[in-house]
Order: C-alpha cells, then structure tokens, then sequence
C-alpha cells in the first residue's frame, strides 16, 4: 500500500469529524443526564430497580437494526415524538444529526451508567453520613463527595461511551442514513469504500479508528492506575 493510499480523503476527514462531534455531544449529554439515574440504581431499594437495570442494560443485547428500526418509526414523520415536532414546526428527527445524538445515547445508556452506579455504589459510605451529620443537603452530597470519589467510574463511563460511539454503524445507518456531510460517520463510509472495492482507503480509516479507541483505552487504564483508591468507607 502505498503512501498516497494512507492519505484520507475529503470524504473520509468530514466523516471523521462528524464522528467525533457526535461521540463528544452524546457522551456529554450522558454524563450529566445518566448521574441521577446511575445513583438511583445505586442506591434505591426500589422493587422497579431491576426493571430499570434491565431496561438500561437491553441496548447492549438488542441489534442495533431493531433499536434503530424502532426509533426511526418513532421519531419519523409518522412516529409519535415526529408528528408533534412537526406540529411544533421543529420537524422530525429522523435522518438528521439530532436524531443521531438520541440514537447514539439510547445505544451507549449501559456503557455509561453502569461503571457510574459501581461507582456510586462504592464511593464515599462513610463520609456521606459524615455530611449528612453536618447539614449537607442531599445534592450538596451528591456534588461535593460522590462525585468526586466517583471520578474513576465518571472517566470510564465517559470513555467507554464515546469509543463506543466511535464504532456505531447499524443503529446510525437506520435513524441518520448515509447522507454526505450531515450524517454520513467514519463507519458508514467504510462499508461505502468495501462495496465500492477500495479497500486501501477503508482500511485507512479503520486503522485510524482503531487507533483512536486503542489510545482512549490506555488513557483510561493510565489514570486510573494512578488514580488513589476510592474512600469506599
């Protein structure tokens, strides 16, 4: 293979960056959004906790053409949310970025709120009740001791999610398409370079895709062995 074949085309660099502008936005939006939940599940006592887990859990066992299939009925023109977003005149979501930020978030839920409640889980026992013998609130709790014994967990999660996000193609496929500059990712222009036969430059963009995950996973596994253990008390 030759050094030119190793090049990514305009093509391949626009859907790369749409790729990780997708991962930060909706590895973003599920660390803030999933922290109640992952604490909930922590700690509740809730007859409806495995409900919950297993609803959490269900997009790591689905296909993702099934998940996708369904949101696409779901927030399409015909679909519930799509026809009162039409009727709002915000218009549906299907085949369009922000539908592809939801469908990224709904397919990364476990990867991010199950190291979160492990996390939650063991973090801060004692000190928690210290808090709460001063005063603090439950958020105050939450904020200023949880979260920051949590910051293993809060990284992992961050991290699987986004690699995750990296990878996605089904689920992508069906609810965003494959339009050029608007929801085409590095994973659908791989396929589209096999069925035309270049595999120089799909292999190219797979192996820069590899890269970024391999880098993001020794980055992970590097704080974390130098992170000081958790005060589980």
């Amino acid at each position: 293979m030759g050094l030119n074949a190793m090049v990514l085309s305009p093509q391949d660099l626009n859907a790369l960056w749409l790729t990780i502008k997708l991962a930060v936005i909706s590895t973003g939006l599920l660390l803030v959004l999933s922290a109640p939940l992952a604490w909930w599940l922590a700690h509740s006592r809730s007859p409806l906790k495995v409900l919950v887990e297993a609803l959490v859990t269900l997009p790591m066992v689905l296909p993702p053409t099934v998940m996708g299939f369904y949101l696409l009925m779901f927030l399409g023109p015909e679909g519930w949310l799509g026809r009162v977003l039409e009727q709002w005149g915000i218009g549906h979501l299907a085949f369009s970025f922000s539908g592809m930020v939801l469908a990224s978030m709904i397919f990364s839920l476990p990867f991010v709120v199950q190291p979160m409640q492990n996390a939650f889980a063991s973090a801060g026992g004692r000190l928690l009740e210290l808090a709460a013998t001063l005063g603090a609130s439950r958020m105050d709790r939450f904020r200023h001791v949880a979260l920051p014994l949590s910051r293993r967990g809060i990284l992992t999660a961050g991290v699987l999610s986004f690699a995750h996000t990296l990878g996605e193609f089904g689920m992508i496929l069906m609810i965003g398409g494959n339009i050029p500059g608007s929801t085409q990712v590095a994973s659908i222009v791989i396929y589209d370079h096999v069925e035309s036969m270049n595999y120089a430059a799909a292999h190219t963009l797979s192996l820069v895709l590899i890269l970024l995950s391999l880098l993001l996973l020794l980055a992970i596994f590097a704080l974390n062995r130098r992170a000081p253990p958790l005060a589980a008390g």
